[in-house]
């Protein structure tokens, strides 16, 4: 009985399924090989598919250096079980719990990882591997309190729901009004606004994220989420910036914008309002409120937090890096914008 499932150490080695090729099989590919017969005469021999042929011996060396016994020692060594996991490494697991610390994504870490150690591929991990280090019993190469740090904080994956109620509002311009270079992305100063809640509906935070550089701006709301607060406190948050980042915003169709009309001539800044039950056209706002989930958890009052703490959790944001920006952090990107320098992004892997 082998406990850990695979091959023992020192036993021989022989193929558990029909599927699998043997010694026998090897050394016939070897004659062939050195008759210099095609793959697919040496298939026809064995009663195997041609491509079968061409990864075992191209992954062996190719046709002139292929040698059936070290083939067969190197397919006996890779059945065997339990494999070395790759976070079972010091190093990498200190970077990944690192990364993790920092309330990074698996994603946005395994992607960094590949841009920092390029030259390093054993310092390389998807994304998914972290998950399931995270997830899965028996894979505990990362310290299990460490699911806290994802941004939905579970130890396990499940499907989420929302449940949203819309106001009515007069004097909207809808988002089928809006510029046309507001969807390509290519102008900065284009906002998306929307709240994240706290228990029982009773707090919020306000949230503008740029669409072209993903930075976000957090809004005070310590005595409610009323249109005349909302008003101010984004009027104030958005003056802070430079003429060429104050384009427009759009939001919601929340009672809490009733104002928008003050604040776009406090601001000079126009205000557009999505369709009813249509999250996907703020789908930058939306994405990055799921991001805020991990410094702002549902189910706790939001008013305990200070405008301190709501820069401190900007700040953390804007400074991860993300996919849709080659990887570059958006206060990278935004810099990048405001001083003329726009590099190249990194693509995606």
């Amino acid at each position: 009985m082998k406990p850990l499932g695979g091959v023992l150490r020192g036993e021989q080695w022989e193929p558990r399924s029909d599927v699998r090729l043997s010694l026998d099989n090897r050394i016939s590919i070897q004659f062939g090989v050195q008759q210099h017969h095609s793959f697919r005469v040496i298939a026809a021999g064995l009663g195997r598919a041609p491509s079968t042929i061409c990864r075992e011996v191209n992954r062996h060396g190719g046709r002139d250096h292929y040698r059936a016994v070290a083939a067969h020692r190197q397919a006996e060594t890779d059945a065997r079980r339990p494999k070395a996991t790759k976070l079972g490494s010091a190093e990498l697991g200190r970077v990944v719990e690192a990364g993790l610390l920092q309330l990074w994504s698996p994603e946005e870490i395994a992607a960094k990882l590949r841009l920092e150690f390029a030259d390093r591929p054993e310092m390389w991990v998807s994304h998914e591997t972290i998950y399931k280090s995270l997830y899965v019993q028996g894979r505990g190469e990362l310290r299990r309190e460490l699911h806290h740090c994802l941004r939905t904080g579970r130890a396990q994956r499940r499907h989420q729901g929302r449940i949203d109620t819309r106001g009515q509002i007069p004097n909207m311009v809808m988002i089928s009004e809006r510029p046309a270079d507001v969807d390509d992305r290519a102008v900065p100063g284009h906002w998306e606004g929307d709240l994240i809640m706290g228990a029982n509906n009773r707090s919020a935070i306000g949230t503008l994220v740029e669409r072209s550089t993903r930075f976000v701006m957090l809004l005070h709301l310590p005595h409610g989420r009323s249109a005349e607060a909302v008003r101010d406190a984004m009027a104030a948050k958005i003056l802070t910036l430079p003429e060429a980042l104050r384009r427009s915003i759009t939001w919601d169709q929340g009672k809490e914008m009733l104002q928008h009309a003050q604040f776009t001539i406090d601001t000079g800044v126009p205000v557009f309002f999505c369709d009813p039950h249509s999250p996907w056209q703020r789908g930058t706002n939306e994405n990055t409120n799921g991001l805020l989930r991990q410094y702002f958890p549902k189910g706790i009052s939001l008013r305990r937090f200070t405008d301190a703490d709501l820069d401190a959790a900007a700040d953390s944001l804007n400074n991860r890096p993300r996919e849709t920006l080659g990887w570059l952090k958006p206060a990278e990107k935004l810099h990048h914008i405001l001083t003329g320098n726009h590099p190249t992004p990194t693509a995606n892997t």
